[in-house]
């Protein structure tokens, strides 16, 4: 057991405010970058593409992340307030409006470059879950998206979420850890099955694990927005979608392998 004092804010002068997170989530994408940059080598893809869709990606991560969240979650307060709607560094971003935010993104790029939408989707999936595990980490680090009460002995409390603390899951850690086993197993998918499989397979999986695990780690993580007496939380709520998304790509690409 172990108590998160950490401090989120690396350096601060008036306005300007450095934090772990920000680290995190810059170390994350530029990581994914590379890893990309490796593939679109290796496939012989142009890599002035993958400079103009990153640019793609990371505008509509961090806008529908952010829209995700108001929406999703606070609908009510940012209506009230809406100053604080561009205020990010008050926190306030959602995983799934990220993604919703991705896919545009992709849509976006595919309509100006005249090609097809998933003519990368394959190959930009992979290293996505770098980024995301960077993410949780942040998370961690901002002692925010914590756990539900438990007396494991891996708990950690969090006097920088509430003022008196309780033993709670390290339920960031969980999804960081997640995230980089997804990573493996859609990096060797890619290598190895990708090339023998139709467009989009690697997609499917990334939307199938990273959904499914999100919904699973849901169970032990402080619940939000609904009422307890509500069998599921928001974030589980969110994504059921996309699960179902990945389901039915799943079985149309079964079809198109057998028929093939």
């Amino acid at each position: 057991m172990w108590i998160n004092t950490i401090n989120p804010i690396i350096f601060k002068w008036n306005f300007i405010e450095i934090r772990y997170y920000g680290i995190f989530f810059a170390f994350g994408i530029v990581v994914a970058f590379l890893i990309a940059l490796k593939f679109f080598k290796q496939k012989k893809y142009p890599e002035d593409d993958l400079w103009t869709l990153a640019l793609y990606m990371i505008i509509g991560a961090l806008v529908g992340a952010r829209l995700g969240h108001i929406i999703f979650y606070s609908l009510d307060y940012y209506l009230a307030n809406p100053k604080e709607i561009i205020m990010i560094t008050h926190g306030g971003l959602s995983s799934h409006g990220a993604t919703i935010g991705l896919i545009i993104a992709f849509w976006l790029f595919a309509k100006v470059k005249k090609i097809k939408f998933g003519q990368y989707i394959d190959v930009m999936s992979v290293p996505l879950m770098i980024t995301a595990a960077c993410v949780r980490l942040g998370n961690f680090f901002n002692s925010e998206i914590v756990g539900r009460e438990t007396d494991l002995p891996w708990a950690i409390k969090f006097p920088n979420f509430e003022p008196i603390p309780v033993w709670r899951h390290p339920s960031q850690i969980y999804e960081a850890l997640i995230a980089l086993s997804i990573f493996v197993i859609l990096y060797l998918f890619f290598k190895k099955l990708q090339p023998k499989l139709p467009r989009y397979s690697t997609f499917t999986l990334f939307i199938f694990l990273y959904f499914t695990s999100r919904f699973l780690v849901e169970f032990v993580k402080e619940r939000h927005f609904f009422p307890d007496s509500f069998p599921l939380s928001m974030g589980q709520v969110l994504s059921l979608p996309f699960i179902v998304l990945a389901v039915g790509l799943g079985i149309y690409l079964i079809r198109k392998i057998r028929i093939n």
